[in-house]
């Protein structure tokens, strides 16, 4: 593989695993064009489900439904931090499941992941880097990815890459437009947002969600791309799960996400200096 087409592979991992592994924070449907080995970075064009822009539309929805639902939007939004649990599939491209604690805050979002990569071509790629599992750092101004030992002999012995939010909004072509905003707009009650957009939404029931009492909740957001949104929430009007399914350019994309543990303390430290790779200067030093 060539110094190209590695840093390719590090655009295509940025962004893929940036947004799929926030699953659990309503994220875009994925990168739309090349992946790894292509000829430009994935686009962060604003799906469905992707809280790039910096508003969603105003609510549609009226009466006890857009009462219930602001409700959780609130309550979720103001706890702040949770531990998450999610699932990601893209058609054949990705699947990946990630797990940690996040928060949301107005300086941005920040925490900790550990995505696993389990299938698609992607995921061969990075068996083939010697990677199966990352951990992902995300703070207010960029997102840490580390690489094993073997993606790191490719990019000067360094085990992590850095990503600038701003940076990436700089990449030719408009492939990271609106990245910056995406990421500081990327919360759980996002999926709540799109709900109340929707003209559909319904109350399913009451269901038991990981043993826990939940009221279901329906709905179709996006128009001619449509998406159907799912939120089960607890009787604290907190989130306890999202999935949301549509298509994206790769093929059908389902999301799934658990919440625990709202309020929990998320924390998130820079990686050493020293072992850290900028991938602006990556990008530029190899010519991308």
């Amino acid at each position: 593989m060539t110094g190209t087409t590695v840093c390719r592979t590090v655009v295509a991992i940025a962004l893929t695993a940036t947004l799929a592994g926030l699953t659990g924070c309503t994220s875009s449907g994925g990168p739309a064009d090349g992946g790894p080995g292509g000829s430009a970075p994935p686009a962060a064009t604003p799906q469905p489900s992707d809280p790039s822009s910096t508003a969603p539309p105003a609510p549609s929805l009226t009466g006890p439904a857009a009462e219930a639902l602001r409700a959780v939007e609130r309550a979720t939004g103001r706890a702040g931090s949770a531990r998450v649990e999610s699932t990601t599939v893209m058609g054949s491209e990705l699947s990946l499941k990630a797990a940690g604690a996040l928060g949301w805050r107005d300086d941005g979002l920040t925490g900790t992941l550990t995505i696993t990569y389990t299938g698609g071509t992607t995921a061969e790629t990075m068996r083939r880097l010697g990677t199966t599992a990352m951990e992902a750092r995300y703070l207010p101004d960029a997102y840490y990815a580390e690489v094993g030992d073997e993606f790191a002999d490719r990019v000067g012995g360094r085990h992590w890459i850095k990503y600038v939010y701003e940076d990436l909004e700089d990449l030719g072509g408009g492939a990271g437009a609106g990245f910056a905003d995406q990421m500081r707009n990327t919360t759980p009650n996002q999926a709540v947002k799109l709900l109340l957009t929707a003209e559909d939404v319904r109350k399913v029931g009451e269901e038991k969600t990981r043993g826990r009492r939940t009221t279901h909740w329906t709905g179709t957001v996006g128009g001619a791309t449509a998406q159907t949104v799912d939120i089960w929430v607890d009787d604290r009007d907190l989130l306890v799960k999202k999935v949301e399914r549509g298509r994206t350019e790769n093929g059908e994309l389902t999301q799934t996400a658990y919440y625990s543990e709202y309020g929990v303390t998320v924390s998130a430290e820079r990686p050493p200096a020293a072992d850290t790779a900028d991938f602006k200067e990556l990008l530029a030093s190899q010519g991308g």
